[in-house]
C-alpha cells in the first residue's frame, strides 16, 4: 500500500488543481474564463493554482487578444500528462486494496 502512496503526486492533492488538470487532460486547452466557469472558483483563487501547476511545469499558458481583450489559453504538458495518469493510476490502485 505504501508504494501506492508514494505515487501520490501533492500537486494533485487539491480539488482546485485536480480540476484544472482533468479539464486540461480531456480538453486539447482552456481558457482562463472557461476553467473559472467550469470549476466554479475565484479569478484569485484560479490564478493562483494555476501558478503552481505552472511551477510544477504540468501547465503551460498563451497570451493573446480576443477582440482586443487579452485571453489566457492553459495547456497540459506531456509532463503534467503523465504525472495526472500515475496520480490516478495510483488512486485507482488504493480503491482496489481497500
Amino acid at each position: 500500500m505504501k508504494e501506492f502512496l508514494d505515487s501520490l503526486d501533492k500537486a494533485f492533492e487539491n480539488k482546485t488543481r485536480l480540476g484544472i488538470m482533468s479539464a486540461l487532460v480531456v480538453n486539447d486547452c482552456l481558457d482562463f474564463k472557461a476553467l473559472k466557469e467550469l470549476l466554479g472558483t475565484t479569478d484569485g483563487n484560479l490564478a493562483s493554482h494555476l501558478k503552481s501547476l505552472e511551477k510544477s511545469k504540468y501547465v503551460v499558458y498563451e497570451k493573446d487578444f480576443l477582440d482586443r481583450k487579452p485571453n489566457t489559453t492553459y495547456y497540459a504538458t506531456e509532463l503534467g500528462r503523465e504525472a495526472f495518469k500515475k496520480h490516478l493510476h495510483a488512486i485507482e490502485q488504493l480503491l482496489k486494496k481497500l
